[in-house]
């Protein structure tokens, strides 16, 4: 839930940095009502190696101080991806 009137700009730091990091597939990010965002990584140690980076946890604290009363990570592996474009 934001709290302010300001979409997505801490996700977009997050992703920035994120998108740095080795082992980085890519992002998606959709807003409405209520905003995700999805990012693919190669396996679980860049996501541990992310997190653990100083910038991000900046980015992730100015985020929740500032934009989001509250947020949710999760982390799962895509077994299948397909669909018409």
């Amino acid at each position: 839930m934001r709290i302010e009137d300001q979409p997505g700009i801490a996700d977009l730091i997050t992703c920035s940095l994120a998108s740095k990091q080795p082992g980085f597939l890519g992002v998606e990010s959709a807003r409405e009502s209520v905003g995700i965002t999805v990012s693919y990584w190669s396996d679980l140690e860049p996501i541990k190696q992310c997190k653990a980076n100083a910038e991000h946890q900046l980015a992730q604290r100015l985020g929740h101080e500032k934009w989001y009363s509250s947020f949710k990570t999760r982390i799962s592996k895509v077994e299948r991806d397909y669909g018409i474009e």
